[in-house]
């Protein structure tokens, strides 16, 4: 039987502002890093807070280990000193923990973790898995609270027991229930920010952090200076802004995340839209669509 493992400690990050979960660019069904790296160059000097690598717009679940690896080197080279989050996910927990180990010797912001998809755990499971992880963590981790995608609500108790730990200091919050969400930002035990696009409006008027938009791929200054508004509190400017953007968040997550954001940054020339199964283009309607809302994007 082996030893616990002894518990690891890192300071407490700011997560605050917009991060952006990058898509991953494919070419000939092999990841573009070129243009991997590119697009992370411009979301750097667009203003963004940080990134995310091989979370679910980065299609994570179609790439190999190596590939996740040789992703996020990519991007940790393509932007020195710039946040990066990594996603990871799984349901095997010592496999798991040695990934985690593995990404902390890297110099990452955090860690972004779902619940394990698939198993359905109790709270109590639930516990025990981010517990497990955060205490195998050099980094400090994001929770992934979506429950659409794992098959398990992480309850807002077993979120403010997990903000005991001191590894575990923020969230993405994709629950859906306006009052968790509110709970947990008047609690102030962790950092939230907004995972929903269409929410971000809402939870960071309300006191959160930040977000994590996928859609922020186009027309990143906006939303740079929308969550700017929102966190000196103002409301009437970021109005402004907000119904500006509105007709791209929804054609972005009209179909399956992330085909319209690849197709509109094809049609931008920033890379080649290919997917990996089973993620399929868009339908010839909605590409027309975007093509058409494309023209109206800075």
């Amino acid at each position: 039987m082996t030893s616990p493992l002894p518990r690891v400690t890192s300071a407490v990050t700011d997560f605050s502002g917009l991060w952006v979960p990058l898509i991953t660019p494919f070419r000939d069904d092999r990841i573009d890093h070129a243009a991997l790296a590119q697009l992370a160059r411009r979301l750097r000097k667009d203003g963004v807070k940080g990134l995310v690598v091989c979370g679910s717009t980065g299609e994570a679940a179609a790439l190999d280990e190596q590939e996740q690896r040789d992703a996020l080197a990519t991007v940790l080279q393509a932007v020195p000193g710039m946040p990066v989050v990594m996603g990871l996910s799984g349901y095997h927990l010592v496999q798991t923990q040695a990934w985690v180990r593995e990404l902390s010797a890297l110099p990452l912001a955090g860690l972004l973790v779902p619940a394990p998809h698939y198993i359905r755990p109790s709270q109590a499971g639930l516990l025990h898995w981010f517990h497990a992880l955060a205490d195998a963590s050099a980094l400090p981790l994001i929770v992934y609270d979506i429950p659409y995608r794992t098959g398990v609500a992480i309850e807002q108790d077993t979120l403010l027991e997990l903000a005991s730990h001191p590894q575990i200091q923020a969230i993405k919050d994709c629950g859906g229930d306006a009052g968790k969400t509110l709970a947990l930002i008047a609690q102030g035990r962790l950092q939230v920010l907004a995972g929903e696009d269409l929410q971000m409006f809402a939870c960071i008027a309300q006191g959160g952090v930040g977000a994590i938009a996928a859609s922020a791929h186009l027309s990143t200054g906006r939303f740079v200076h929308l969550i700017d508004l929102l966190r000196r509190g103002d409301q009437a400017r970021a109005r402004t802004v907000w119904c500006t953007l509105l007709p791209l968040i929804e054609a972005a997550f009209a179909e399956p995340n992330p085909a319209p954001i690849k197709a509109m940054l094809e049609f931008a020339g920033a890379i080649d839209g290919g997917l990996r199964a089973p993620m399929t283009p868009c339908t010839p309607g909605h590409a027309a669509h975007l093509r058409q809302l494309m023209t109206g994007i800075a």
